[in-house]
């Protein structure tokens, strides 16, 4: 298990969520993905995609105006 470390601090929507669709293909099941953001957006995002990609969202945090989320990628597909 990794756990990738993506920085999406000053950026607006979609930012943080290409940001996190990059780390998810470089990522591989059981990683944890961790997402730093201060877009309030990221919170109902994470969730929708989680939902989609059905990947576990594991925890969202803030901390003076940062978004810490933390997923785990679970149902990712190997070609």
């Amino acid at each position: 298990m990794t756990t990738l470390k993506v920085d999406s601090r000053g950026t607006s929507c979609p930012g943080p969520i290409t940001d996190l669709i990059r780390a998810y293909r470089e990522s591989s099941n059981g990683d944890v993905i961790e997402l730093l953001a201060t877009d309030p957006g990221v919170k109902a995002d994470t969730k929708a995609w989680c939902e989609r990609t059905k990947n576990e969202l594991l925890n969202i945090t803030e901390e003076n105006d940062v978004y810490k989320v933390e997923i785990r990628i679970v149902s990712k597909r190997t070609r």
